[in-house]
């Protein structure tokens, strides 16, 4: 018959356990202490590096982007204040809050003839336009940064993709699998009918003038009557191709 282990024997063993916990707590806190000095080193060294390419940083959009990430991987949000280090050093809050409240005016100045629902591009040609700078020296990055900081201010502010496109949206409108749909395949020609998404999506022709409604209350489709086939198009100004005729001052 098998021995079981005496009181000594169990206190052996739970003293060993307490042992190998005591000494595994002790290698997780050097490993953290480590982890934490080598961290405050690489921020210690990232702030050098903003003084020495300040310059480049703020003017030339890739390499702010990549400042960025290095930034993002230490744990560090340059745009997280307009005051502390990070403002004094390179002023790019300042950069940012600036872009952010031009997008603000553009979404709302253009809400009447997108309802809302802006391509990123045709954001971005628009700042250019207003800021008098070339698409090189404001990047989609910088776009999209400026964005995601106006979330703070609710309003249904954010990027979403339909297709190959990115738009931002700034009302709170909520686009069903139907609406992005209708929105992707607007993408080719800048509009729909009905006949083609009964085609193309095979839907009743129900089911199309219900989701077109619904985008048509929202303010994101417009109705072109004036075609010789007798078919309404609708037309979403959203993912139609840019205008190249727009003038230097429009918003």
């Amino acid at each position: 018959m098998r021995r079981r282990p005496g009181i000594a024997g169990l206190q052996s063993a739970a003293a060993a356990r307490d042992q190998y916990r005591l000494v595994g707590e002790h290698v997780a806190k050097v490993r953290t202490d480590l982890m934490k000095e080598q961290l405050a080193t690489f921020r210690t060294q990232l702030e050098d590096f903003a003084r020495k390419h300040k310059n480049d940083i703020k003017k030339n959009p890739t390499f702010r982007a990549q400042f960025h990430e290095m930034c993002a991987k230490v744990g560090v949000d340059p745009l997280a204040s307009n005051k502390g280090v990070w403002a004094e050093l390179l002023g790019i809050g300042d950069f940012y809050y600036e872009l952010g409240v031009q997008i603000v005016e553009i979404c709302i100045a253009t809400r009447s003839e997108n309802g809302g629902l802006i391509n990123l591009e045709e954001l971005r040609t628009r700042l250019c336009r207003r800021r008098k700078c070339s698409r090189e020296s404001l990047s989609e990055d910088d776009c999209l940064r400026a964005i995601s900081k106006l979330k703070v201010l609710g309003s249904g502010f954010e990027v979403i993709s339909v297709g190959r496109k990115r738009l931002v949206r700034s009302v709170p409108t909520e686009l069903n699998k139907d609406h992005n749909e209708i929105l992707e395949l607007a993408q080719a020609q800048g509009f729909v009918t009905v006949d083609q998404l009964e085609q193309t999506l095979s839907w009743t022709s129900g089911r199309a003038i219900d989701a077109l409604q619904a985008l048509l209350k929202e303010g994101l489709a417009m109705i072109d009557d004036g075609h010789r086939d007798g078919r309404r198009r609708y037309w979403f100004p959203c993912v139609a191709t840019i205008s190249t005729t727009s003038g230097p001052d429009d918003v």
